[in-house]
């Protein structure tokens, strides 16, 4: 993957790639990652976490903590999606993830359209994550890091059977919603959970 973006970042030293996991599930947390690459410790096979395999993906997570100069991950939980609204607690996420990073970045780029209220520089890259190495670094970390929470919460609750479709309104989960009623970490304002518990 080449950097595909047409920003002059040349006067930047550390330039952070932030993506998030999980806006679309009706259960848990949107997570989101920070990274600062090191460009003297290139990482092969960066990718849009979406078109790699679950295994690949933990073979980067690895690589990823190991060799970039910086990184964070940060959860924002249900009940503040519930309060604040989905995408709020997306922006909010990468912001506690660019703000947990050891090294202070100077610039950041995020994926998607829309910015969190940083301190630093930032700019909005639409589909960053198959065009940034950092935000694709990013969005390994994050999905990476969402799926193993799903897993966590299968352990709690394996009526729901989140380790199979980690919380996306699958049939299957639909079915099992419908079934045995939301558990605590069901987003309630979300339309499938929402309708349920007006019934």
């Amino acid at each position: 993957m080449i950097d595909d973006i047409d920003i002059d970042l040349s006067a930047y030293k550390f330039i952070a790639g932030v993506d998030e996991a999980g806006r679309g599930p009706l259960v848990g947390s949107v997570v989101a990652a920070a990274v600062i690459l090191d460009d003297l410790q290139p990482i092969a096979g960066l990718n849009d976490s979406k078109k790699l395999t679950a295994k690949k993906r933990e073979l980067l997570a690895e690589q990823i903590k190991q060799h970039a100069k910086a990184w964070s991950i940060s959860s924002v939980g249900p009940e503040i999606i519930d309060e604040i609204n989905i995408l709020q607690a997306s922006l909010l996420a990468m912001k506690k993830a660019i703000e947990g990073l050891p090294v202070e970045p100077d610039f950041a780029l995020i994926d998607g359209n829309k910015l969190p209220n940083l301190a630093c520089k930032a700019e909005a890259i639409v589909k960053g994550d198959g065009r940034v190495k950092s935000i694709a670094a990013a969005s390994i970390l994050a999905k990476v890091e969402r799926d193993k929470q799903m897993l966590d919460l299968h352990k709690l609750y394996p009526q729901y059977e989140f380790d199979r479709h980690k919380g996306y309104p699958t049939k299957v989960h639909m079915a099992l919603l419908e079934e045995h009623g939301s558990c605590p970490e069901h987003r309630k304002t979300f339309g499938p959970v929402r309708r349920l518990l007006e019934t």
